[in-house]
């Protein structure tokens, strides 16, 4: 009777052992099969902390293998906020109190460096690259929680010395200008990694480490001593005539090297909190103006070039007046010539004479020569935001384009183009691409593979031409208009730019400045420019001077002749006797100088012009969509500039998630961490609320001191940068542009880094650099 009971009873226990088997074999293969990789990243992240070391930043050198930007290690300051416990409020204004030495620096005040603390547990800046005494004051409080870290810092030992051509970076050492924004990849270099293990309680299990790779060194074209000459030139002449801006660009004409770019006013990288965005530009290659008279130079070589026209032809001037389809060009009130040689023509800059040397060519054929010297394209130099300049092809110029393109109307360039030009008529024709860059590679200073290149004038073209070369006119038209151009020192407009000792040669410009509100131009803001070379034989360095808008010294101060022509002179003079340069004429006492000068005129100076300037603003809209000239503030062609600013405390997000490990590394672990600047982002699991606001920073209205002692408040015509942190690059761009402001996206995904940072009070038209990331 019991047996069959028996039996049943086994089957029920057997169906539930088997029921039960089955249900753990299926979890067991749900966890271990189809969860495995969750389950194996989440162990991953409880069990092991990656610290990403930055590595040092690549060296700058000039051609001398002088250092011009280099990585030092300086000290930052970070806090464990659970370690700080409950004295976060206290400890942070006592760390405010010490740090916060910038009224400008919002990020180490009291109330942001309390809200850093209250939003992590595990990690918080407190600041960041300090100077030395500051760190040492911030450890004799010795609070507990708060520690010191090792950071790469960029240095510029040099201070402003080329300052637009080498550009700054950011905190987290992101290139924001110049070479070290257009090579920022190849000068980051690559970052290591630290890889620790860690058990239940964070204790540190074992370590794993990969050195960072250093990023490549650039030896740059630039020579800092001829650097320094143009810039000390320069900065004596804007300050002396009160000008805007002022473009002083020496290349070597054989090799397209550019030996020395000068901009003045400048900036210092170093001080990349306090920059001012009016000095920012790169106004050799970014913006463009009409150059005058120092276009009759493309002229009339391409007149002897292509019209077989000679220097010592006649043109009849008709007294300083012609009129054509309407329009009437007028020479110098002070000029009535006749029937004169082409070169007097060219000596006294007249502009009747060079527009029927402009007719003698013809629309299309004048375009190609304007096009083989290299205007209307991009240099292709190796710096950012380079403009290709204004110019619109025939078929879209007025009947009296050609008369207006003659006279240097009508088309806009830039210094680099300008020196371009005069040194493909110092070489013997031939085009040269410009460059700042020698080579990029490894090497430091002090191996035997990298050796100085020092600059020694050649006096003749390389045997294999660079890439972008070509001919643009033949040599024996380079000799004559080299001899016409002597002769515009000599006799001519630019005496001021004679030179004891040497020969030199080349032309003044005096144009009008265009408003852009009434697109006219302007009768009272010029721009004053020279470009020429020395010695005339044999040339070893072009020279292009821009002065914009001087405003001191009489009406004569404001043309090229008197403003841009002596700048040409002093650098001439100091770079050829720094070089070495054999002297080719007898030298001259002072009182010779002064009397071979004693007679200058201004016939450079602007014509009353009634040219059509749609033209111009039509080639606006025919740019590409990165030219920097085609931004939407820019509709007057030339006169904003590009912003930066370099305070930044995103990273401190991600800095955040380092956690308390870091306190428990081993020694030799946290010694090769801080000897190569620490860490710029962590990966790792974060208890950070995101969402945690900030303080905002207090926004004041700019306030500029002017040269001559005068403060200016300007709050009406300036805007508040808006915070776009964490927006998509359409909203960003949305954002800002209802503010009247211009954005510049780097990478994609979500908005991680602005800069200037967020109520930033800057001018409408600003550009706003954004770095996206995902």
């Amino acid at each position: 009777m019991t047996a069959p009971i028996r039996r049943v009873r086994f089957v029920y226990v057997a169906m539930f052992f088997c029921l039960w088997v089955g249900a753990i074999g299926f979890r067991l293969g749900w966890l271990q099969v189809v969860r495995h990789s969750e389950f194996v990243e989440r162990a991953a992240r409880q069990q092991q902390r990656t610290f990403e070391v930055a590595p040092r930043r690549g060296v700058l050198y000039d051609r001398n293998l002088r250092e011009l930007a280099m990585t030092v290690l300086v000290d930052s300051i970070y806090a464990v906020p659970s370690e700080v416990g409950d004295n976060r409020a206290s400890d942070a204004a006592l760390l405010a109190k010490v740090v916060h030495t910038d009224d400008l620096d919002e990020f180490t005040t009291e109330p942001r460096i309390l809200a850093r603390l209250n939003a992590s547990r595990n990690f918080a800046w407190v600041a960041r690259k300090l100077d030395p005494e500051t760190a040492k004051r911030v450890t004799e409080l010795n609070l507990k929680g708060i520690y010191i870290q090792k950071e790469f810092k960029r240095f510029y030992p040099n201070a402003d010395l080329a300052a637009h051509v080498l550009g700054y970076v950011g905190t987290d050492d992101d290139g924001l200008g110049g070479l070290e924004r257009e090579f920022d990849d190849e000068l980051h270099g690559t970052p290591g990694h630290v890889l620790t293990a860690v058990d239940a309680k964070r204790h540190v299990m074992g370590s794993d480490e990969q050195q960072p790779m250093a990023g490549e060194n650039l030896v740059l074209s630039i020579d800092a001593n001829i650097q320094y000459m143009a810039e000390r030139a320069l900065d004596a002449q804007v300050a002396k005539t009160q000008a805007l801006h002022g473009t002083v660009v020496v290349q070597d004409p054989h090799t397209g090297h550019i030996l020395a770019l000068a901009v003045s006013p400048r900036f210092n990288p170093n001080d990349s909190r306090h920059l001012d965005a009016d000095s920012l530009t790169n106004l050799a290659v970014s913006d463009v103006y009409e150059p005058g008279s120092t276009f009759k130079l493309v002229t009339y070589s391409a007149a002897l070039d292509g019209a077989g026209v000679e220097p010592t032809d006649m043109v009849d001037c008709q007294g300083g007046s012609m009129t054509m389809f309407g329009r009437t060009l007028h020479d110098d009130k002070s000029d009535h010539y006749g029937v004169i040689t082409v070169q007097q023509a060219l000596e006294h800059s007249s502009d009747v004479g060079a527009a029927k040397m402009a007719l003698k060519l013809g629309s299309e054929k004048f375009y190609s020569y304007i096009k083989g010297f290299g205007f209307g394209e991009r240099s292709g130099i190796e710096l950012p935001s380079e403009t290709r300049g204004l110019l619109q092809p025939p078929k879209k110029w007025g009947s009296t384009s050609i008369l207006s393109m003659a006279i240097g109307q009508e088309i806009g360039v830039t210094p680099v183009q300008l020196v371009s030009m005069v040194s493909t008529i110092a070489n013997g024709g031939v085009y040269m691409p410009p460059h700042v860059l020698l080579q990029s590679t490894e090497a430091m200073k002090g191996d035997p593979r990298l050796q100085p290149a020092a600059f020694h004038p050649e006096f003749q073209l390389p045997d294999k031409l660079p890439d972008g070369s070509h001919r643009v006119i033949k040599e024996l038209t380079a000799a004559k208009m080299r001899a016409m151009m002597q002769g515009i020192v000599v006799e001519g407009t630019g005496k001021l730019a004679a030179l004891n000792g040497y020969s030199s040669a080349g032309k003044t410009g005096t144009a009008e400045k265009i408003d852009p509100a009434t697109r006219t131009y302007s009768h009272t803001k010029l721009v004053a420019s020279f470009a020429g070379f020395a010695p005339v034989s044999a040339p070893a360095i072009a020279i292009a001077v821009v002065i914009d808008t001087p405003t001191a010294g009489g009406e004569a101060m404001h043309y090229g002749g008197a403003a841009s022509a002596p700048v040409f002179a002093e650098v001439a003079q100091q770079v050829l006797e720094y070089l070495g340069v054999p002297h080719d004429q007898p030298l001259k006492t002072k009182q010779q100088m002064q009397l071979a000068v004693k007679d200058v005129g201004h016939d450079d100076a602007p014509e009353e012009s009634t040219a059509d300037l749609n033209t111009m603003f039509e080639a606006v809209n025919s740019l590409p969509t990165d030219d920097p000239l085609r931004q939407p503030a820019n509709t007057a062609a030339m006169q904003q500039n590009q912003v930066a600013d370099a305070a930044t405390e995103q990273r401190a997000a991600a800095q955040s998630r380092a956690g308390a490990t870091m306190a428990s590394l081993p020694q030799k672990v946290l010694a090769a961490f801080h000897a190569n600047g620490g860490t710029t982002s962590v990966i790792a699991v974060s208890d950070v609320d995101a969402n945690q606001p900030l303080v905002a920073p207090h926004i004041q209205p700019q306030v500029v001191a002017r040269a001559n002692g005068a403060v200016v408040v300007d709050p009406g015509k300036r805007v508040a940068v808006p915070s776009l942190l964490g927006d998509g690059l359409r909203t960003a761009v949305e954002s800002a542009g209802q503010l009247g402001l211009r954005l510049q996206p780097v990478g994609s995904g979500l908005a991680r880094e602005q800069v200037p940072v967020a109520g930033t009070m800057v001018p409408l038209g600003t550009e706003i650099v954004v770095r996206f990331a995902r």
